[in-house]
């Protein structure tokens, strides 16, 4: 790994600003489930090509990121370090495979205490999130070079929401309390960036489950903002969604030879 503050190939910073370095943390040591029986999701092909090298590859496509962490499942990291080592990845950046935990949450920490020294950028990327495209990476980016403690890629809402009280049984009918105004609600997405700083404490301090890092910040009593995020940054959790996801990818090779 190089000792240059940033990697050759990374932009100029802007006058005046301080020169940063951007690492990406992959947790992918989920089952999906909810794909059904097989591989681990992240292993699962997208195009012919796993999903997990897909995400790698939308995190390396910006040029401000210089270092890919991926947490692998605790008994598979040589197994992903060999997929990986067999796909084409930008050789600007650094890709490392550390063995993860068994939640999200315990993944994440461990993939930041493998960071080196000198990144003050982390962003958290779903592994199931595999086509984000490059423009969405580097506004998160931005807004964390801008000054916000954690940013997270964000759509409006296109369907009225409910909130109500759960079924006396599994599958009954669900009592009605309250609609929220639609037009205060985000979807939110990732990669979502963080100040190294205040993400690590926020893994420090927060123990209890949370469903995003942006969540943990929050109980920090800390802003995250949002940036716009992009319709093609949509999670691959159901077998649905891996057919929109090929023909999402079929048509970018078609149109953009990608």
């Amino acid at each position: 790994m190089s000792d240059d503050p940033l990697p050759p190939s990374s932009p100029t910073p802007a006058p005046g600003r301080p020169t940063v370095r951007t690492a990406a943390v992959i947790p992918a040591a989920g089952r999906g489930v909810r794909l059904g029986p097989g591989a681990p999701k992240a292993l699962r092909a997208l195009g012919g090509t796993p999903m997990l090298v897909h995400a790698v590859r939308a995190m390396a496509d910006s040029r401000a990121v210089s270092l890919v962490v991926v947490v692998a499942p605790p008994d598979g990291a040589g197994e992903v370090k060999s997929l990986l080592d067999a796909h084409a990845l930008p050789e600007r950046t650094d890709v490392l495979v550390v063995p993860g935990g068994e939640s999200r949450q315990e993944s994440v920490k461990l993939g930041l205490d493998a960071l080196p020294e000198g990144y003050d950028i982390v962003l958290v990327h779903d592994a199931a999130r595999p086509l984000v495209p490059v423009d969405t990476v580097d506004a998160v980016i931005e807004a964390v070079r801008d000054g916000a403690p954690a940013v997270v890629p964000a759509l409006p809402l296109a369907d009225t929401v409910k909130q109500v009280e759960p079924a006396a049984a599994p599958g009954g009918p669900e009592p009605v309390v309250a609609t929220p105004d639609r037009s205060r609600l985000r979807a939110v997405q990732t990669p979502q960036g963080f100040d190294r700083a205040t993400l690590v404490r926020a893994h420090e301090t927060v123990t209890d489950d949370v469903t995003d890092d942006a969540s943990m910040v929050e109980r920090l009593g800390l802003t995250v903002v949002t940036v716009p995020g992009h319709e093609e940054a949509f999670k691959v959790t159901r077998p649905l969604d891996l057919v929109l996801a090929e023909a999402v990818l079929a048509r970018r090779r078609l149109n953009d030879g990608f």
